[in-house]
């Protein structure tokens, strides 16, 4: 089990800041730790290298691993270069052992990042990424680590589960959540969790039926009569579509003509790029969203949708659903990050190709029930 922390939500002004959960890993012998994003949305893992170019401010500010201080280093210097939804980076290819809370990974290769371009890595509080997706998307055909403790049978299951703590429940100092290799936190969820099948082995992309906004109007009439209910209801992916679940990706993303068309439904006004925001006193009058999944519903609250950010003493509230349009072949598909995540405790299930749901317990955040 590795415990993840996470910055807190209204302590930054920046979207893409908000909510970088990121946990430790140690490279090299004696070790050399860093935190990493553990991210179901790309296969690569990588951390600044010592030959990190200072041009480029994010060398300046996170931790380097130096190849000549391990004595299991293998040099590989192979060209590196991947590409995130937030920003790219270059590098060379380096092998060493890898440690992740009593899990030893031997021989693992890495990419060494030596050219970290623009301001998304400056700002953030982790140094590198550590990809958990399926091996056909990794950069260079490398290995990734989750298939290297697979193929060493390190593992009881080749299963790992991620429990992501809302900002309000926690500090800044405070446990931000835990991933866990190999098994599941009973404690962690509640009911029961149910799978479903991944439909492309790459990304964890699953099938979504639909998803559906349902906004309920309340009109107080004079007694005797009762409250008059009625029920607004608005359907988007009406014939199915595909969806990825991606700890990577802080906001629920989707094709343009959908995500624009939710959050007028919400009531959130267009800002900058694909972002949109919310008038926080309206989140009573705003619907829940549902999105059904293999058959069952899972549905979000204004309040697991909506984001807090607080700048200069003054409280915006965003709306967790943003553009991000991926063209064929790959797309277009819509993205459950981690608006969705931390609402649903997740299992990521290798032996069965499947991911698993279950409500998140958020007041036990972080506590031990692994199976």
């Amino acid at each position: 089990m590795s415990n993840l922390a996470k910055e807190n939500e209204n302590s930054n002004s920046s979207l893409e800041e908000e909510a970088q959960y990121y946990g430790e890993i140690c490279l090299g012998t004696p070790k050399q730790c860093f935190n990493v994003v553990f991210d179901t949305g790309s296969s690569n893992l990588w951390v600044p290298s010592s030959k990190c170019c200072l041009i480029h401010l994010a060398c300046w500010v996170h931790k380097h691993y130096r190849s000549l201080f391990s004595c299991t280093h293998k040099a590989d210097k192979s060209k590196f270069e991947i590409h995130y939804g937030s920003g790219s980076l270059k590098g060379f290819l380096s092998q060493d052992v890898l440690r992740i809370g009593n899990i030893t990974v031997k021989n693992q290769t890495f990419a060494e990042a030596t050219d970290l371009p623009g301001l998304v890595f400056v700002a953030a509080k982790f140094d590198g990424i550590m990809g958990l997706g399926y091996p056909s998307i990794s950069v260079n055909n490398i290995t990734p680590p989750f298939d290297n403790m697979m193929k060493a049978k390190l593992l009881k299951n080749n299963v790992f589960s991620f429990q992501l703590c809302n900002s309000n429940k926690t500090s800044q100092q405070d446990n931000g959540g835990e991933i866990i290799f190999g098994g599941i936190n009973h404690n962690a969820y509640v009911g029961k969790l149910h799978y479903i099948p991944v439909s492309r082995k790459a990304y964890w992309q699953i099938k979504m039926d639909k998803i559906t906004i349902e906004k309920q109007r309340k009109e107080n009439t004079c007694w005797p009569w009762n409250v008059l209910e009625t029920t607004n209801s608005s359907t988007l992916c009406k014939d199915s579509c595909q969806g990825i679940v991606d700890t990577g990706t802080s906001l629920i993303t989707g094709p343009s003509e959908d995500i624009k068309a939710l959050n007028e439904i919400i009531g959130a006004q267009h800002a900058f790029g694909g972002q949109y925001i919310i008038d926080c006193q309206k989140l009573s009058e705003m619907p829940s969203i549902t999105f059904h999944l293999d058959g069952r519903p899972y549905t979000l609250t204004p309040e697991d949708y909506t984001l807090q950010v607080r700048q200069a003493k003054v409280t915006a509230c965003i709306s967790g659903f943003m553009t991000l349009d991926i063209p064929k072949p790959t797309g277009p598909l819509w993205i459950l990050g981690d608006v969705f995540l931390r609402r649903y405790y997740s299992v990521f299930d290798r032996d069965n190709d499947r991911v698993g749901l279950a409500v998140s317990k958020q007041s036990s955040c972080g506590s031990d029930g692994k199976d």
